[in-house]
């Protein structure tokens, strides 16, 4: 088994990385703990934002508020088109916020993401409905879905970049897990939050004003997490490298050029993370209640439960991907939502709680074995020069493509062949292909991320490479 490389070892300067760091400039485990905490709260912020936003009776009074009377499509449905559409303004995000993180640095973007992102949100809590400014507020409320979408585009990539850089090789799995606890968290406050609110004011209150309450709340959590952003330095790679004057010059033409194979892998395992991310986190609230006649409440705390469950095993096994790798993860999930997806929705349809909250919760784990890994697997895929720029871009595409459209297609088929098992044979669709990629990448668990990504990187060292 090969030891690591470095650069006396002939590697190629085009990919960028140089020796290896030494002990004075890796992070010491304080600044480990504040990098995986920034990076961690704009995930929270961004699902937070998703967790209000596509909560059943929120899903409804979003659609009624800010559309006239008849227009076409349920109310949910209505809400579920603008999710999509602000995925429409990721990709330019990603385009543009990656390669600037690449060259200016992974603190000074996110400290602009964060902004935009919680800014959005709640500029939402204070538009004017149809009533008062009639067409404007639907496109009002779409210009600002886009904003939001646009700034998105440069968050996770680099949230996830920053966690991957600071960490220490042997633990980046468990501390990449974070970020993916920053989703299910946000998710959960939002969600919960609505409900809290639902549940405390009658519906005319609700309808009237209640729902603009978790959208206020948005800037206050961004006021935070940038607090949090700016009292950290940028990564020790990314120092290090650009103290060696190793940054990439174009680092756009060079990530487009070089790596647009690994990008198109990263596109693939994205299509599963996201069909499922967003059918469970986006859809599936509504769909129990507009497809199964679920009472609102009960289908709310199925969700929660299960995220709530999901947010107690995320880092054991990002500490058992450090053991084990990546892949046998991502492959077990893969393989999981090609087998199990029918029967999950199968319980479902039983009519009975538990048999939804057991079906719900096989989609569930199953997606928890990718959130746990997704944030030390992607960051390694590309070398250090052209990581931020190359993962956001990936990233962003597929998640364009096949995220935020998840809950209106879904919906829709759902709608035009009265199916109820539509989410299913689209996660065993996503399954397949991702199975491609999962299979092919290299596994990264042991290698140093100033490394990973290299033409030349070393083969995984300990039982990661087993």
């Amino acid at each position: 088994m090969k030891n690591t490389v470095n650069a006396a070892a002939g590697q190629d300067p085009g990919d960028g990385e140089g020796v290896s760091l030494s002990k004075e400039q890796k992070a010491s485990e304080q600044a480990v703990h504040k990098a995986v905490i920034a990076s961690a709260m704009g995930n929270c912020i961004e699902w937070f934002d998703f967790g209000v936003f596509s909560a059943g009776v929120m899903t409804a009074i979003i659609g009624t508020v800010f559309f006239p009377e008849g227009a076409s499509g349920s109310a949910s449905l209505r809400s579920f088109a603008l999710i999509a559409a602000a995925f429409l303004a990721r990709p330019f995000g990603g385009l543009f916020f990656g390669p600037l993180g690449d060259k200016l640095g992974r603190k000074r973007v996110l400290a602009t993401t964060i902004i935009l992102m919680s800014g959005s949100t709640f500029v939402i809590g204070i538009l004017p409905g149809y009533g008062t400014i009639g067409i404007a507020a639907p496109l009002l409320l779409l210009a600002v879905r886009l904003v939001q979408g646009f700034s998105t585009g440069g968050e996770y990539g680099g949230a996830a970049t920053m966690i991957a850089e600071y960490s220490p090789t042997h633990r980046r799995g468990f501390f990449g897990s974070y970020l993916e606890l920053g989703t299910l968290s946000g998710y959960i406050l939002g969600a919960g939050l609505v409900l809290a609110i639902d549940l405390a004011l009658s519906e005319e209150a609700m309808n009237g004003w209640g729902w603009r309450i978790p959208f206020l709340i948005a800037l206050p959590l961004g006021a935070v997490g940038l607090y949090v952003r700016t009292r950290i330095e940028d990564t020790p790679v990314f120092q290090h490298m650009e103290q060696e004057g190793k940054k990439a010059q174009s680092p756009l033409k060079e990530t487009l050029a070089r790596y647009w194979r690994m990008i198109l892998m990263l596109i693939g395992i994205v299509f599963l993370l996201n069909v499922a991310d967003y059918t469970l986190l986006t859809f599936m609230p509504s769909y129990l209640v507009d497809f199964l006649d679920m009472n609102d409440t009960t289908a709310q705390l199925i969700t929660i439960g299960v995220e709530a469950a999901m947010i107690v095993v995320i880092l054991p096994l990002g500490a058992l991907s450090d053991r084990i790798g990546r892949k046998p993860l991502l492959i077990t999930a893969a393989v999981g939502y090609l087998l199990l997806s029918w029967p999950a929705f199968a319980l479902m349809q039983t009519n009975s709680a538990l048999g939804v909250a057991a079906g719900y919760a096989i989609v569930g784990g199953l997606l928890v074995l990718i959130l746990a890994v997704i944030g030390a697997t992607f960051p390694a895929m590309f070398p250090t020069r052209v990581r931020y720029g190359a993962f956001a871009i990936g990233y962003n595409i597929s998640t364009s493509l096949f995220g935020g459209t998840a809950a209106v297609l879904i919906g829709s088929l759902i709608d035009v062949t009265g199916s109820n098992y539509i989410p299913a044979y689209y996660l065993m669709i996503a399954a397949l292909v991702a199975l491609v990629p999962i299979l092919k990448i290299p596994e990264t668990a042991g290698v140093p991320i100033e490394e990973a990504g290299n033409e030349r990187a070393p083969e995984p060292v300990g039982s990661g490479a087993r």
